[in-house]
């Protein structure tokens, strides 16, 4: 049966021969129309992505130095990941019960929620309150007390966030209160869109999640701020903090270290040893005025003479122990 044209296919045929050209058929047909989600739109761009990562990258690197000094111990700290996702999907995320501080940008309003993971939470509390960080807990659930031991914390990382801003502005963030439920913790409505910086926390061996979500319907301010100009001067600081070899040398300069003088040595017969008395004398292999030897920790480390200092006696260090003998 023979194709059946409708009018409007016959007025483009007709005008065509008028104009003496023929259209090729349309290829829109080789063209995928993109989905566009108007919940949901782009507020930040690929590269203001890219300075936020890098503005945190700068965080990570000072909070790092701090926590080194108060745990004593190594810590790195990652940034994982910089996403733009909808507040209902970070809500899903969290764990329940959870360790949650919200808190805002001082004259904006922008909101935000800082979670430990409970690892996280109760490992800080452990190590700051003189543990190592092994201790077990049934309950996931942060006390008041374990609160207060965390907003030491939560404070340094409040300035340690405005710290690695001041290149956008001079931004005071602080925190409002702490919340052990997502669902008290509204910061936007469930179908806006949120920015969420994930960071991976190594202490020692062990690796711990804490998150940073900003609700991002008032971020104009800001993201007017992240011009182009920014994109190239924003990079990570060169880490200038505690290290752990200043760590790990604080500690030796202050550690004890039993000391012994070795005046001689001598080789008796188990006999003789069972036959000893009060005012025996043992027979040494050094003779009067040889250097005795100094033992650190049992090492034999120098040579030194023997003496009397205030009535005391004393050894004075003369040379140091060949190493290659030991």
């Amino acid at each position: 049966m023979a194709e059946v044209l409708s009018q409007q296919e016959i007025d483009q045929l007709l005008n065509n021969m008028k104009t003496g050209s023929e259209e090729s058929s349309p290829s829109h047909q080789d063209k995928e129309a993109i989905p566009f989600d108007f919940r949901l739109p782009n507020r930040i761009s690929k590269n203001q992505l890219r300075t936020i990562r890098n503005i945190h990258e700068n965080f990570a690197e000072i909070f790092s130095s701090f926590l080194m000094s108060k745990l004593q111990s190594i810590i790195n700290i990652n940034v994982i990941s910089v996403d733009q996702i909808y507040y209902s999907e970070y809500v899903l995320s969290v764990s329940n019960p959870a360790c949650l501080f919200t808190l805002d940008i001082r004259d904006t309003d922008i909101k935000g929620i800082l979670e430990f993971s409970p690892e996280l939470a109760l490992t800080l509390v452990d190590r700051l309150l003189g543990g190592y960080g092994n201790g077990t807990k049934q309950s996931k659930l942060i006390t008041p007390i374990e609160q207060k031991v965390l907003v030491v914390v939560v404070d340094k990382i409040m300035k340690d966030l405005r710290k690695a801003w001041q290149i956008i502005g001079d931004y005071e963030f602080g925190i409002d209160r702490f919340e052990p439920d997502i669902d008290f913790a509204q910061i936007t409505s469930q179908s806006e869109s949120v920015l969420l910086i994930t960071f991976e926390i190594f202490i020692g061996e062990q690796s711990y999640l804490m998150n940073l979500c900003f609700a991002t319907y008032a971020f104009d301010s800001i993201l007017s701020k992240l011009s182009t100009q920014n994109f190239s001067t924003i990079r990570p600081l060169k880490y200038t903090g505690t290290t752990a070899r200043k760590i790990l040398l604080h500690h030796l300069h202050d550690t004890e270290l039993p000391v012994s003088v070795e005046f001689g040595k001598a080789v008796v017969k188990f006999s003789q040893i069972m036959e000893l008395s009060k005012g025996d004398i043992i027979l040494l292999d050094t003779k009067i005025g040889d250097e005795a030897k100094v033992k650190i920790d049992s090492k034999e480390m120098f040579y030194g003479s023997i003496g009397t200092v205030n009535n005391h006696k004393a050894i004075k260090i003369m040379r140091r122990a060949d190493t290659k003998e030991n």
